[in-house]
């Protein structure tokens, strides 16, 4: 009998030991424990390791609280570097929960580097949502809020929606740094050099009109990049408690618009035959140095589709390839199980 435990306790080691090698060829997905969704990915070239903010779900009716930041050298192995803002505790003053959907740029400034984390959260003196920021000298914290809402009212003109998913963006081509947010809508604005504003009279209604919910219909999460020169907007089509809750794309050759919707809008959408269902809100990653992309976003958790289940806020976070046409047309991406191999960055100097 001695042996016999012996020889399971050695097969359950070469086991752990194998999976564990496996584990570092592919990242697996999801890359995340637990529930998060609404992931944004951010490569600094200050510490060179990769970072993941999302919002933290699992919580009835959306009703996480505070923010969480990963870290990773490869895309592969993620280790939690703790929560990094808690809209729970006064060190947010104007907002008292509803943690969404955040984003985050790295800037170099004369006095250093600086991080400033865009984020949603519920505002109870006008009983609505309103997009923030936070800043830092470091991409894991402290961050200080800035004390008030960056965006706290609907664009002029709309009449419907909400003030969230939130994306940040500097365009190559003329440095300058520009917001996009909206649920229903999407808006977007240039941001004053201070990063905690926005330039009067640049707020712009962006949002891509018509398709349907099988295509391309507008529904929230806009995010933007840019690839030799073109502009490209993702977003969020259909309910993100929705198996087909996916994303699609257009582009444009300023940061401010007019979008035009691609010709095959889809980029990434559900595998049934996998198992995979509603991926979507995703951010997106660029190697430094390199044409290789990457695309991070959420998807449901299987085992909670049922809608007595929430498959709205049981959503977990994965990794995927991202590949273009000759054209610069977005290739659909295939959403695995499987995920990413680990990947080596060289550090610019600066």
């Amino acid at each position: 009998m001695r042996q016999l435990t012996t020889f399971i306790m050695a097969l359950t080691l070469c086991c752990s030991a194998a999976a564990k090698s496996g584990r570092h060829r592919t990242s697996g997905n999801p890359i995340l424990p637990e529930f998060h969704a609404d992931p944004e990915v951010l490569f600094s070239e200050q510490t060179g390791r990769f970072y993941i903010y999302s919002t933290t779900d699992g919580m009835p009716g959306w009703g996480g609280y505070y923010f969480t930041v990963f870290s990773s050298a490869d895309l592969t192995d993620w280790r939690h570097e703790g929560i990094m803002l808690d809209l729970g505790t006064d060190q947010v003053p104007w907002a008292v929960g509803n943690a969404w959907a955040p984003c985050i740029i790295e800037r170099k400034t004369d006095s250093g580097w600086k991080y400033y984390f865009y984020y949603s959260g519920h505002n109870p003196k006008n009983n609505r949502k309103a997009i923030g920021v936070a800043i830092a000298d470091n991409p894991t914290g402290p961050f200080t809020d800035h004390g008030s809402p960056i965006v706290d009212a609907l664009p002029e003109g709309q009449n419907h929606g909400q003030q969230i998913d939130v994306d940040v963006f500097q365009d190559p081509a003329s440095g300058k740094f520009y917001l996009y947010w909206g649920n229903g809508y999407m808006a977007g604005a240039e941001l004053n050099d201070d990063m905690t504003s926005l330039k009067p009279g640049t707020t712009t209604l962006m949002t891509p009109a018509g398709g349907t919910l099988q295509d391309y219909a507008y529904r929230e999460a806009p995010y933007v990049f840019c690839r030799n020169g073109l502009y490209y907007f993702l977003w969020s089509v259909d309910d993100t408690g929705s198996p087909n809750y996916h994303v699609a794309y257009g582009t444009a050759t300023s940061p401010l618009g007019p979008i035009t919707v691609a010709a095959d809008p889809v980029v990434l959408i559900q595998d049934a035959d996998a198992g995979i269902y509603g991926p979507a809100h995703n951010s997106v990653l660029q190697l430094p140095g390199r044409d290789e992309w990457y695309i991070v976003y959420h998807r449901i958790n299987p085992a909670y589709l049922a809608k007595d289940k929430g498959p709205g806020f049981h959503r977990q976070v994965c990794i995927d390839r991202m590949t273009f046409n000759a054209d610069g047309t977005i290739r659909r991406v295939r959403p695995t199980q499987e995920g990413v191999a680990p990947v080596k960055v060289k550090q610019r100097k600066r």
